[in-house]
Parts: structure tokens; C-alpha cells; sequence
């Protein structure tokens, strides 16, 4: 084993004092006032402030439209998540099948994720309008009835398309260089042993990327939660009748727009809270599942 040496005992803590400041400026800080600010009850211009313990939190999950939100969070993120990660999953295993143009291929796969959350929801509004956009034409043309303005479960497939979509990219990345570091004399052995192609890839190539299939389970769960919030205020501005308004988004409702900073705070406590929790189950139950080699 290896040890370190460092000439000055002081090295390895400036080493790491831009991370630690980094990590303490726009994480626990913010952390940290959000915790105080859920516990005190203010007046929209900030005049009057008065410390209201849990009476925020009470307020909020006693709020039908908070619980509306978490519905909505928990189908926007499982949905995000599980079409973001299959199509990423499928072309990745397409991109081995290509034997011309395969950079140009991959290269294509990837600008998506360059793309902002916001422009990438204009997009997909941009098609999907049902007053000048091009596919909500065919569609209406072909007999059905597209307006996710009005109707709420078309907006929410109209969002978890364009997040998905925004997301396939990172997937795909991720899917290829897994893919790519299995040994190609196990995938051979087991095709000369009469495995068919859909055989080979549950018995052998997914439980070998099953590690990376873990950690990008992780990072899409976070992904829906947060990075989200650019593409549904874009598309669907939480609409129509709250049909996509995420917990997320809610918290900028109240407290930008409703300018209720208490219960925005509080919100934004127990987002954190469920993320943590969601994030330690899967570490806990999840893993398990994963074998690495």
C-alpha cells in the first residue's frame, strides 16, 4: 500500500478548502437558513417576523394542494426516470450495432444534454401546441383530441417527455462506457453456447452494468426532483389545474410568486427530507440487488 507524503502538513487542507468552501457556501448555508426560515412566519415584504415553531410545517402537509403536488412529483419522477433510462439503455445497445458513422451517431445522442431545461421545454411546446404546433396538427388530424393546455394528463406526458429527452443523453453516456468495459469473451462464450441475444443481455450484460444502472437510478431521481423545474415553468407553468405542479415548483409558487416564505421554506425542508430518504433506500434495499464485479 501506497502512503502520501505531503512536504507541508498544511497542503492537504488548502487542497481541499475550495471544495469544503464551495460545499459550505451553496450547500449547508443555504441548508441551514432554509431550516431557520421554516420556522418563522413573515409578512410578504419582510417588516414583521415572528418565530411560529412547526406551525409551517403543520400548514403544509394539512394542505390538499401539497399533497396534490406529491402525487404529482412521485408519477413525474418514476416516469422520467424509467423512460429516460429504458431509451438511454436501448440506444446505447443500438450505437455496438452501427458499423459506419459510429461517432456521428454518438455525437448526435449527446448534444441533447446541452441543451438548457428551459429552451428544451420551448421545443417540445413548440411541436406540441395545440394552436400552431406541428405534431399537435397531425395528431388532431389523425382524430385525436390534443391540448394539454386544458387537459392535465397530456400536459404531464407532455413534461416527462421533454425531461426525459433532456435526460437520455447523460443516460446514454454512462450506458456506453459501461457496455464498453464488458468482456467481449463472455458475450461470445455464451453465443456459442446457443444463448440467444435476449438471453445473453439479462444474464450477462445487465447484471455486469447493473452497477452503473444503479447510479444513474440515483441520478435521474434527483434529476426529476430539482432540475426539472426550468422545463414544466416553460411548458405547463405547473398547469393546467395544478396537473404538473412538482414539489419543486410549488415552492417557487409560494414563495416567489405568493411570496408565503414560511411555508416556502418549510416546503423546501421536507423536499430535502424525501430526497435524502429516497436517495438512503436505495443505498439500503436497492444495492443489494447490485453485484459488482
Amino acid at each position: 500500500m501506497v502512503k502520501a507524503i505531503f512536504p507541508n502538513k498544511w497542503l492537504p487542507y488548502l487542497l481541499l478548502a475550495p471544495q469544503v468552501a464551495i460545499t459550505l457556501v451553496f450547500f449547508y448555508w443555504p441548508a441551514s437558513q432554509a431550516i431557520y426560515q421554516s420556522l418563522l412566519s413573515q409578512d410578504p415584504f419582510g417588516l414583521r417576523t415572528r418565530f411560529v415553531g412547526l406551525d409551517n410545517f403543520q400548514a403544509v402537509l394539512s394542505d390538499p394542494a401539497y399533497l396534490n403536488a406529491i402525487k404529482v412529483t412521485a408519477i413525474f419522477s418514476i416516469a422520467t426516470a424509467v423512460l429516460a433510462m429504458t431509451l438511454a439503455l436501448l440506444l446505447a445497445t443500438s450505437v455496438e450495432k452501427v458499423l459506419r458513422g459510429k461517432t456521428f451517431y454518438r455525437t448526435l445522442l449527446i448534444w441533447p444534454y446541452a441543451v438548457a431545461p428551459a429552451v428544451a421545454g420551448m421545443l417540445w411546446l413548440f411541436m406540441f401546441n395545440p394552436a400552431m404546433g406541428t405534431f399537435a396538427y397531425m395528431m388532431r388530424r389523425n382524430g385525436y383530441d390534443w391540448d394539454p393546455l386544458l387537459n392535465g394528463d397530456q400536459a404531464m406526458v407532455l413534461v416527462v417527455v421533454a425531461a426525459a429527452w433532456k435526460q437520455i443523453s447523460y443516460n446514454f453516456l454512462f450506458f456506453v462506457a459501461a457496455l464498453q468495459s464488458i468482456p467481449k469473451s463472455l458475450v461470445e462464450a455464451a453465443a456459442i453456447d446457443g444463448a440467444g441475444s435476449t438471453k445473453r443481455f439479462w444474464t450477462i450484460v445487465f447484471p455486469l452494468i447493473a452497477p452503473t444502472t444503479f447510479f444513474l437510478l440515483v441520478v435521474n431521481t434527483v434529476y426529476a426532483f430539482f432540475d426539472t423545474f426550468g422545463i414544466i415553468d416553460a411548458v405547463t407553468a405547473g398547469g393546467p389545474a395544478r396537473a404538473t405542479e412538482t414539489l419543486v415548483y410549488k415552492v417557487y409558487i409560494d414563495g416567489f410568486v405568493n411570496l408565503n416564505l414560511g411555508s416556502s421554506a418549510a416546503q423546501s425542508v421536507i423536499l430535502m427530507a424525501i430526497v435524502i430518504a429516497l436517495t438512503a433506500v436505495q443505498f439500503r434495499y436497492v444495492e443489494k440487488k447490485v453485484h459488482y464485479g
